[in-house]
């Protein structure tokens, strides 16, 4: 390992060294480039990876005196993979150049690949306002190469973090949108009723005992897809919208119960039903109290 990083450093001296010195026609920077190239390649096998970033971070400047941006955009992005393990401000800072650059050249679909691993970095910090802002972006330019799954995922990611943030009609129309899509699509079609779940858990969240919005958007999802009213899904909504009607904690709660002993319900699910149960009881006890 410290004879790689040895070797890293004297590659580093030698790309410096070149710069520093005169050369023909931009060939310091050709020469250059090439020893930071092998420098960041040495400080990588002794998973140096501070140094292999700082390397291919050089290794963009040359490229960009060279006027090549598709290999800067390249080296930037190899050095956001680098501090990716040790620094993920800086890793987000080298995404975020290499994105600009593949902006100016046309190449829309690798700028939105690194949209979407910046949204991902600032997922893995809890960051959700950020992750959802670079989510957006990353779903617009696929959507604007037709790359229409992988933009309905990063939808899906912002829909899951809008609702978190308690942005319950973001969510909705996003969910609802996704599940008009997916109905003329053989390979989509089984998880709209999934979509449409998530749109109604989102829509008791928003509704916060707003019955007559609950039972409108089930209309609204029948008349979408009309099998879904056969579905376990719509059973369980209907359910809950009547627990919160008759402002029946117990029956909530079976509702629910009943659901998951069948399909496991996820974290993010079940979090917003929590959030739906502790309005209904405190609700309850408002009535308790008048009483």
């Amino acid at each position: 390992m410290a004879d790689q990083v040895a070797r890293g450093e004297e590659f580093e001296k030698k790309a410096e060294k070149k710069l520093s010195g005169w050369g023909l026609f931009g060939s310091k920077y050709e020469d250059a480039a090439e020893f930071f190239d092998k420098g960041a390649n040495s400080y990588k096998l002794a998973k140096s990876w501070d140094q292999a970033g700082s390397a291919y971070v050089k290794l963009a400047s040359c490229h960009l005196k060279l006027d090549s941006k598709h290999e800067a955009a390249g080296a930037y992005a190899d050095a956001a993979h680098c501090y990716k393990k040790t620094n993920t401000k800086e890793s987000i800072s080298c995404l975020e150049q290499s994105v600009n650059l593949f902006l100016e050249i046309g190449r829309l679909n690798m700028a939105a690949r690194y949209y979407k691993e910046i949204a991902e970095l600032y997922e893995g910090e809890q960051n959700f306002e950020q992750s959802i802002v670079y989510y957006e972006r990353a779903a617009d330019l696929f959507q604007s190469e037709e790359v229409t799954t992988t933009a309905n995922q990063c939808r899906q990611k912002i829909a899951q973090f809008a609702a978190q943030l308690e942005q319950y009609q973001k969510a909705i129309e996003i969910y609802e949108d996704i599940a008009r899509q997916s109905l003329n699509n053989n390979l989509l079609k089984y998880g709209v009723k999934g979509h449409l779940l998530n749109a109604g858990i989102c829509q008791l969240c928003k509704g916060k005992g707003d019955v007559v919005a609950i039972s409108n958007a089930l209309e609204r999802y029948q008349d979408l897809d009309p099998t879904f009213s056969g579905t376990r899904e719509y059973k369980l909504l209907a359910a809950l919208a009547d627990a919160i009607d008759q402002e029946d904690v117990a029956k909530f709660t079976d509702a629910v119960k009943e659901f998951d002993s069948m399909t496991h319900l996820d974290a993010w699910k079940t979090t917003l039903l929590l959030r739906v149960k502790e309005a209904l009881k405190a609700k309850e006890l408002e009535e308790d109290d008048l009483t």
